[in-house]
């Protein structure tokens, strides 16, 4: 099995946790939750309702890069979470990790909104999602990305990752 380093990436409510966890345990590759590395004040914000800016991500974006290149060093597998929401932040983590593979994971307004508004126990509201969407930056084609649309069952979204990214 080969060894990789993947970014699962998407607004909040788009399944990037379940997704991530799925394909991580298909490719025999450590699974990391990207919003675990958030600062406290960065989910004390979200959880008030306060749209995150450049600044408040920046940090939290240096996290994540910093376990991909660490990944990376050891020859190790990893699958991230991570909004990834601009090119810029897109851009500073392949900076960090040369051969890092996108999965993006979007759909419709509606659903991501039924889907936050019916998830328990996190700390990022619905209220949220119209920031998140206004300040996506959709990757470009010359990204390289794999965009996957949500509204395919789970295991379909799982399993078409791997079969992308298992190929030469």
């Amino acid at each position: 099995m080969r060894v990789m380093r993947v970014v699962v990436m998407g607004v909040s409510g788009c399944g990037k946790t379940t997704v991530g966890r799925g394909l991580a345990l298909q490719l025999g590759q450590r699974f990391l939750e990207g919003d675990e590395l958030h600062p406290s004040e960065n989910v004390r914000r979200m959880a008030e309702g306060i749209p995150l800016t450049d600044a408040d991500r920046a940090g939290w974006l240096s996290r994540i890069a910093a376990e991909l290149a660490g990944a990376a060093d050891r020859g190790e597998g990893l699958v991230v979470t991570c909004s990834a929401l601009k090119r810029a932040y897109r851009d500073r983590l392949r900076a960090a990790c040369g051969d890092l593979h996108f999965v993006y994971l979007h759909g419709p307004h509606t659903v991501l909104q039924q889907r936050l508004q019916g998830r328990q126990g996190h700390y990022m509201p619905a209220s949220l999602l119209d920031s998140q969407l206004s300040t996506l930056e959709p990757p470009g084609a010359d990204e390289q990305v794999l965009p996957l649309d949500i509204r395919m069952p789970v295991a379909n979204l799982i399993d078409a990752a791997r079969a992308a990214l298992e190929r030469p």
